[in-house]
């Protein structure tokens, strides 16, 4: 065999699992399918400016306790997000004084209206807005489910939603310095001090199991390569894991097992698009007055294609990031680049009122497209209705030898997050060692 432990996917939940199977002094191998690991967090660098343009994650959601110790060990600071929020209406760009829309999310879906019933956000959120006192904190609950969530209200499940509320996360107060990238590089290092061997370009097709041994079927570059170990520990994203109408991207032999085929139809990868527009200067700090110079947030209105743009204050840089999620990523997902980057700038033209000026600023933006990428499908993950028990099904071992990680089998509401994917490696890696009768963990 090539290894004890074969991990499938150099993300987050890849990467913190190897490290952990590695430190109970088993071989471990990570495959990696694209030439660079982080898996959905894309850190590009941007000529001249110290913070990066990050492309997939990029805050740091609750106490998230696993990447505030992986930060402090790396010597990384978590810098705490800042400024104003402001949102556009019918009579300007007004400042708002609870600009918290997670609050009011957790108002409507954990508090004296939370539903007992198994049953979509939308239709959930019908019922409230029937009372006209209703409207605002529904307006803002269904806008926290399309942005944060990434999710269409139609099908995301509201008692899944309200779990998550409940966990603690929040929508982002902080951001590691630098960018993720350092973090990920930093856990990377930690891996190959303890005998990972990573290996990038590296493309699994076909799983084959029994109990007690795994072979792997794949590409490395453009070689056919087999890879054997007794166990596997699986973090592909579920649009990866579950493929497409046509074939799975991953065949699995022995088929999965009914119960997880299941839970993979129970759960959804939620539509992002995501520009980060690079500008000559941050003239929105100097426009109308300078009003907005400590602005963090700005809100668009309904009917725009990108609900939300955000600064990377408290630090002062010259990029913007555009940003939409649930149904509104979907309108935009079969327009071209272009079409895409141009509809952004005309909604922040129209937010400012400063058309010509944005454009004149503008130099170049830099977006990845998760849906059409064939080693993700999507975002991240969400519940749709009926799927309660799915994240712990898909979480769930087979025989000892098939183990699985990722954000979309987190069950403690950390679904969707960088530390939730951390937090799943970690349990998968601590299943593993138990399965192989490793000895306990060396190292911190």
């Amino acid at each position: 065999m090539d290894a004890d432990v074969i991990v499938i996917g150099a993300g987050a939940a890849g990467l913190a699992a190897a490290r952990s199977v590695a430190r109970r002094s088993l071989n471990v191998i990570v495959l990696e399918a694209q030439d660079r690991i982080g898996g959905r967090v894309f850190s590009h660098d941007i000529p001249g400016s110290a913070v990066p343009a990050e492309l997939g994650a990029e805050f740091i959601h609750g106490p998230a306790r696993e990447t505030m110790a992986l930060l402090r060990s790396a010597g990384i600071q978590a810098v705490e997000v800042g400024g104003d929020t402001w949102a556009l209406d019918e009579s300007g760009i007004l400042r708002l004084e609870d600009s918290d829309f997670m609050a009011a999310a957790r108002s409507v879906f954990t508090g004296d209206h939370a539903s007992l019933q198994d049953e979509s956000v939308a239709t959930f959120l019908a019922r409230l807005e029937g009372n006209h006192t209703n409207q605002d904190l529904v307006h803002k609950a269904r806008a926290f489910v399309e942005g944060f969530e990434a999710a269409d209200p139609e099908i995301a499940d509201v008692g899944s939603i309200a779990d998550e509320l409940r966990s603690g996360v929040d929508a982002g107060g902080a951001r590691p310095s630098g960018g993720y990238r350092p973090m990920f590089d930093f856990l990377a290092a930690q891996c190959q001090d303890e005998g990972v061997q990573i290996r990038l370009s590296s493309t699994v097709r076909r799983i084959k199991w029994q109990p007690g041994f795994v072979t792997l079927e794949g590409n490395a570059g453009h070689n056919a390569v087999m890879w054997s170990a007794r166990a596997a520990i699986v973090t592909l994203p579920v649009g990866v894991l579950r493929g497409t109408a046509d074939e799975p991207e991953v065949a699995v032999e022995p088929s999965l097992p009914a119960v997880k085929q299941e839970a993979l139809r129970y759960l959804e990868m939620g539509h992002v698009i995501k520009v980060v527009l690079q500008f000559r200067t941050p003239f929105w700090e100097e426009i109308h007055g300078g009003r907005y110079r400590n602005a963090g947030f700005f809100r668009t209105r309904p009917n725009q294609p990108f609900a939300v743009y955000w600064t990377q204050l408290p630090l002062r840089v010259t990029h913007l990031v555009a940003w939409a999620g649930g149904p509104k990523a979907v309108a935009l997902r079969n327009s071209s680049p272009s079409a895409i980057v141009e509809q952004a700038l005309e909604g922040l033209g129209t937010l400012f009122g400063e058309p010509a000026l944005v454009r004149a600023e503008f130099i170049e933006a830099f977006m990845h497209d998760w849906d059409a990428d064939p080693f993700t499908r999507g975002a991240y993950s969400y519940v749709v209705v009926g799927g309660a028990g799915a994240r712990a099904a898909l979480a769930s071992s087979i025989a000892g030898t098939l183990f699985f990680a990722g954000e979309a089998t987190s069950i403690d509401g950390q679904d969707g997050t960088v530390n939730g994917a951390l937090v799943t490696g970690e349990r998968a890696a601590e299943e593993v060692a138990a399965a192989l009768h490793a000895p306990a963990t060396r190292g911190a």
